[in-house]
């Protein structure tokens, strides 16, 4: 009867119901160094430093030798051409000719940096250890900053060729290596980020998670109102757009090229649009734009350019900031619904404006850049303070409405329970034992329900016992009727003060039976005597 109890002792005990994927060694030993990775590990890492960047360069591949054949160029330059497309959706900033171009369009750097935060998610699930994460990082990192270093040797050789001047050595690598950096903390801390938070010297405060989450979603609702804002534009500006086609593009495939490089700068315009709808300032170049005055200059004869308005300041456009405000305020009723904000603490708010405020932070200093003659363009730096402004004070707005009208704030599970939401969803996804639907099926419906400890066995069982011993043979305790349930011991009868007497017997009794012997299948469940002296009678 020892596999029954230990398979009882499965649903009854925390510790042992808990779901637990097993964990391979993927890692290292404790010695450390190359000679401690395993052959799968190794390949993974592989995958990791190679698979981006080489869809990367299939991609650049592709482009250049479509336009290069387009155009009717020779192929002489195409090395170079290649080199500095690598550079360019790092954003390294380099000189063609002697114009210095250092706003590239954020399209493909965001294809590139999604690839490698995908890889490094999946090179960091929990079959690794948090002491190999190191190598993921170092390959995320390492990988591009190699292939940097043959585009840089290739770009200077390309100089006689091309008129492209070499970038500087220390600048390419730096934006390589924090671009890819970044990319790769991203993608392992959205697997791992509960096992980091608790490695910090205090507690995690309950207020962070919600506050970040919050804070994420508000900025990619203020990027989406951009984009409209920009879609806007465009169609109010549809025949400026025909003029720049007409003037710029000579051919189909020229006008091909300019689409294509207007879809590329979009996520340009939109950061711009975002510092628009907060309040900020856009400079181009000697002249800025704004919801309250515009300061002409002139813009980069392409079709992207043509939803830049040329003035004069409408009073309506100031209904524009009605978007931030809305949006800080759904901000704050997320923060106020999911977090314990009240109006004295209102720290998840702060968190979400101040989360919300440097994502726009870092996508400002990518979306902006020199861009020849034209001089810099791109937000303000003001901009971004005046994001964090918007969704701290309307977040505080948001955050008493939910205090007044949404009720009792309640935490979520994810921020204290282990095993919750994406994790646990992993483990049901992954198909082990005693994950979500396995486990229940497992236990409830077949074993427990219609499997080998069903009630109909039971019954069978015990009363072949009763046959055998006679009509007084009193019921084994694990009997169905006995009242055993998993929270409040082997009986439930409320004068039954001791569930169960048992001991622990390392010696065998006179008779050379074993009284306690642990169980073969868990060292840590025993077989327990019952003394039935102390059972109430029935």
């Amino acid at each position: 009867m020892s596999a029954p109890r230990t398979a009882l002792a499965r649903l009854s005990d925390p510790d042992l119901r808990a779901p637990r994927r097993p964990r391979v060694q993927r890692g290292g030993g404790d010695g450390g160094g190359f000679g401690s990775l395993t052959p799968e590990f190794a390949r993974v890492l592989m995958l990791v430093a190679a698979r981006a960047s080489a869809i990367t360069l299939l991609i650049i591949f592709i482009l250049v030798y479509a336009t290069l054949f387009a155009s009717g160029g020779g192929m002489g330059g195409s090395s170079g051409a290649i080199a500095a497309s690598w550079l360019a959706v790092h954003q390294v900033p380099l000189v063609i000719g002697k114009t210095g171009i250092g706003l590239w369009p954020l399209l493909p750097t965001f294809l590139m940096l999604w690839l490698v935060a995908r890889d490094s998610a999946q090179a960091a699930d929990s079959d690794c250890e948090i002491r190999d994460l190191g190598w993921v990082l170092g390959a995320a990192v390492g990988g591009p900053l190699l292939i940097t270093a043959v585009c840089l040797a290739v770009a200077e050789d390309a100089a006689a060729l091309v008129p492209l001047q070499p970038p500087d050595t220390l600048a390419a690598f730096a934006w390589v290596a924090w671009l890819n950096l970044l990319a790769a903390m991203a993608g392992i801390g959205s697997r791992r980020w509960r096992e980091f938070a608790e490695l910090l010297p205090i507690p995690l405060p309950d207020w962070v998670v919600p506050g970040a989450r919050a804070g994420a979603l508000a900025a990619g609702r203020l990027l989406a109102a951009a984009a409209v804002l920009t879609v806007v534009s465009f169609l109010a500006h549809w025949s400026r757009i025909g003029d720049t086609y007409h003037a710029a593009a000579g051919s189909v495939s020229g006008a091909l090229g300019l689409t294509l490089l207007s879809l590329a700068y979009l996520p340009n315009i939109a950061v711009d649009g975002v510092s628009l709808l907060v309040g900020g300032q856009v400079r181009i170049g000697p002249g800025s734009l704004s919801l309250f005055a515009i300061d002409g200059a002139p813009v980069p004869a392409v079709p992207v350019a043509a939803a830049v308005p040329s003035g004069p300041v409408a009073l309506w456009w100031l209904v524009l900031l009605l978007a931030p405000a809305a949006i800080g305020v759904l901000s704050g009723l997320e923060c106020g619904r999911t977090s314990r904000d009240r109006a004295t603490a209102p720290w998840a708010t702060l968190t979400a404006a101040g989360v919300a405020a440097v994502g726009m932070a870092l996508l400002g200093a990518l979306a902006g850049g020199e861009l020849g003659t034209f001089g810099r363009i791109g937000p303000a730096a003001l901009s971004a303070v005046l994001v964090f402004v918007w969704f701290a004070v309307a977040g505080y707005v948001g955050l008493l409405g939910a205090r007044w009208f949404g009720g009792p704030a309640t935490a979520p599970a994810v921020a204290d329970d282990e095993y919750a939401d994406d994790e646990y969803d992993d483990y049901a996804d992954d198909g082990y034992e005693y994950a979500d639907d396995e486990y229940e099926d497992d236990y409830a419906d077949d074993d427990y329900a219609e499997g080998e400890y069903a009630d109909d066995d039971y019954d069978d069982e015990y009363d072949d016992y009763g046959d055998e011993l006679g009509e007084d043979a009193p019921a084994p305790a694990s009997a169905p009727g006995t009242g055993h349930h998993a929270e409040s011991g082997w009986y439930d009868d409320e004068d039954l003060d001791d569930a169960l007497d048992a001991e622990l017997v390392d010696d065998q009794d006179d008779d050379g039976s074993a009284a306690g012997v642990k169980s073969a299948d868990n060292p840590d469940i025993v077989d327990a005597e019952v003394v039935e002296g102390d059972l109430p009678d029935k």
